[in-house]
C-alpha cells in the first residue's frame, strides 16, 4: 500500500471565485498598494521587496535583458535564466545593472585618442557621450556623438573636439543622488558628471534617467539606484555561477528545479548561504507542506510553489507527478503561517505555473502566494528575447520549455536527466508591449482587490474569501449564448 492517498481532488485556480466584501474609502482603486516581498533573507532579516507581486520566469524565450529591464522598471523583476553559460548570464545581469543606475560608473576615453578611433569604441558600447580623463583619472571634458564628424574629423583627437571641463557644469563631494537631480535639472545639460576632491571623475548622472523615474514611479531599484535583478542557479555548477552573477551585482538568485524537495536543493542552499549571505536565495518548485519545509529548514529565503501547471510543461503527463497550484498553494501557506508563528520569521511565497491571466493572479494571491511568475505571459510580449513571426496570418512568438527538446543541452542541469523531456515548443500570439498589458493587468488586480475591500496584498491574505465553483458556474460567468462578430473589442490579450 503506498504511504498515502488523498482522494480529494487537488484544486486549481480557474475553480475558485473571489467574493465581494465592503468597498471603503481606505479601498478605492488608487488607494490600494502592490508592494509585496519576494525573499526574507534568514541570516540577514532583510526583505527583498517589490512593488507590484509579478516576477517572469526564468526561461530563454521569456527572460532577457530587455525583458528584465523594462519589468523592473515597472515594479516586478526578471529571473535571467541559466541555461546559458556562466559568463553570458553574468554579463546579462551586468548589462541591466548598468542600464540605469542614478551614479553610473561611465566608460572612459582618453584625450590623445583619434576620434576615428573612437567613433569605433563608440559604435561598439552603444554609448553615445564619454566622459574624457587624464592618466590619473581627473576629468577633463565630455565628448558625444554630437561633437563631431567621422569624416571632417577623424585625424583629429578626442581633445580637438570635447567640449572642456570649462564649459560644463559639475558636482563635487557628494553621495545624494537628490542633490546630483537638483543640479542637474537646473543646467543646460544632459549628463552631470560628479567629481571627487581632487577633480577626479566618479559618476555621471543622465537627465533620462531622471524622466525614466517619473514616467516609471513603481520602478524597483537597489540601494544604489540599479534596476533590481534576479537570476537562476542550479544544482550542478552553482558553486562557479553564483561568484559571477555576485560579481555582477545580482540581487536575488533561484534554484531552477522541476523537484525542490531533494538534497541537491539543499547543498546548493547550505553553500550559497554560507558563501554569499547578503544574497536570498529562493528555493523550490515544491507543492507540499513538507517541501517547503525542508526547503526553509536548509535556508530558503522565499519558496516557489508549483509543479507541472505551467502552459508548456508536461511533467505530470510525462511522470504523474505534481498538484493542481490552487491546492499546492493552500497546503503551502498553512506551513508558512504555521512557521511564522512559531519562528517570527516570514518566507515568501511564489506561485510558479499555469497562471494565464489577471484572474489567477488574484485567485493566487487571495490564497496566500506573496508573488507569482509567469513565463506564457511574458512570451508574447515585444521585449522578449524571441523574434516575431507570422503564421496563419497572425503574429506568433516561439516558447519553450526549459525542459523541451530545445533547451536539451541544459535538461540535465534542472530535471537531473536528459531521456525524456518535460516541456514542448509551441507559438504564443503577439501582444505588444510588456507596460501596456501590464498597465491593463494591474487595473484588474487592483479592481479586483477593491471589490474585496482590501487595500493591500496583506490584508487579502487576511480577509479573501473565496469558495469552489462548479463547470456550469465557470462557463456562466464566461460569455454565453450571443454573437460576438469581433471578441478582440471586447478582451484584451490579458485574459485571451
Amino acid at each position: 500500500m503506498p504511504r498515502k492517498i488523498i482522494t480529494e481532488p487537488s484544486r486549481t485556480l480557474m475553480e475558485f471565485r473571489l467574493l465581494p466584501q465592503l468597498t471603503s474609502h481606505e479601498s478605492k482603486i488608487n488607494e490600494i498598494s502592490l508592494s509585496t516581498p519576494i525573499a526574507c533573507n534568514p541570516l540577514t532579516k532583510k526583505n527583498t521587496l517589490l512593488n507590484i507581486p509579478i516576477m517572469s520566469a526564468a526561461m530563454q524565450a521569456v527572460s532577457g535583458v530587455k525583458m528584465a529591464i523594462e519589468l523592473a522598471k515597472l515594479g516586478g523583476v526578471s529571473c535571467i535564466y541559466c541555461s546559458q553559460p556562466i559568463a553570458e548570464q553574468a554579463a546579462m545581469i551586468a548589462e541591466i545593472k548598468q542600464h540605469k543606475a542614478g551614479f553610473v560608473v561611465p566608460k572612459i576615453i582618453s584625450p590623445d585618442v583619434r576620434l576615428a578611433d573612437f567613433h569605433s569604441t563608440r559604435m561598439k558600447s552603444g554609448y553615445n557621450t564619454f566622459p574624457v580623463v587624464d592618466a590619473k583619472g581627473r576629468f577633463l571634458g565630455l565628448i558625444s556623438k554630437n561633437d563631431y564628424d567621422v569624416k571632417l574629423h577623424g585625424s583629429l583627437t578626442v581633445n580637438d573636439r570635447m567640449i572642456p571641463r570649462r564649459d560644463i557644469v559639475t558636482v563635487s563631494n557628494t553621495n545624494s543622488l537628490k542633490k546630483a537631480n537638483a543640479v542637474l535639472m537646473e543646467s543646460h545639460q544632459s549628463v552631470l558628471p560628479v567629481l571627487g576632491e581632487h577633480d577626479e571623475l566618479l559618476y555621471l548622472v543622465f537627465r533620462k534617467d531622471i524622466t525614466d523615474h517619473l514616467d516609471n514611479p513603481l520602478q524597483i531599484v537597489d540601494d544604489k539606484k540599479r534596476l533590481l535583478t534576479a537570476a537562476a542557479i542550479n544544482t550542478h555548477d552553482y558553486q562557479e555561477r553564483l561568484p559571477a552573477l555576485a560579481a555582477a551585482g545580482v540581487d536575488v538568485v533561484s534554484i531552477d528545479s522541476s523537484d525542490g524537495y531533494t538534497t541537491f536543493q539543499r547543498d546548493a542552499l547550505a553553500w550559497c548561504t554560507k558563501n554569499f549571505p547578503e544574497i536570498p536565495v529562493i528555493g523550490g518548485n515544491i507543492v507540499t507542506a513538507e517541501g517547503f519545509q525542508y526547503l526553509v529548514d536548509n535556508g530558503a529565503a522565499a519558496v516557489k510553489v508549483g509543479m507541472g501547471s505551467g502552459s508548456i510543461c508536461i511533467t505530470q503527463e510525462q511522470k504523474g507527478t505534481g498538484r493542481g497550484l490552487a491546492t499546492a498553494i493552500m497546503k503551502t501557506v498553512a506551513q508558512r503561517d504555521l512557521y511564522c508563528s512559531q519562528s517570527g520569521i516570514y518566507i515568501p511565497i511564489i506561485a510558479d505555473g499555469g497562471i494565464s491571466n489577471s484572474k489567477d493572479i488574484s485567485v493566487a494571491l487571495a490564497l496566500g502566494a506573496d508573488a507569482i511568475m509567469m513565463g506564457r505571459y511574458f512570451a508574447r510580449m515585444e521585449e522578449a528575447p524571441t523574434e516575431k513571426m507570422t503564421i496563419n496570418r497572425r503574429i506568433m512568438k516561439p516558447y519553450w520549455g526549459e525542459g523541451s527538446n530545445r533547451a536539451r543541452e541544459w535538461k540535465q542541469q534542472r530535471y537531473n536527466q536528459s531521456q525524456f523531456i518535460e516541456g514542448v515548443e509551441g507559438f504564443v500570439e503577439y501582444a505588444g508591449r510588456l507596460k501596456e498589458n501590464i498597465d491593463i493587468t494591474i487595473s484588474k488586480i487592483t479592481s479586483t482587490m477593491s471589490t474585496c475591500g482590501v487595500a493591500s496584498i496583506q490584508e487579502l491574505h487576511e480577509n479573501a474569501e473565496l469558495e469552489v465553483v462548479s463547470s456550469l458556474s465557470i462557463r456562466e460567468g464566461k460569455v454565453h449564448d450571443i454573437f460576438i462578430p469581433d471578441n478582440s473589442e471586447y478582451f484584451d490579450n490579458d485574459s485571451y
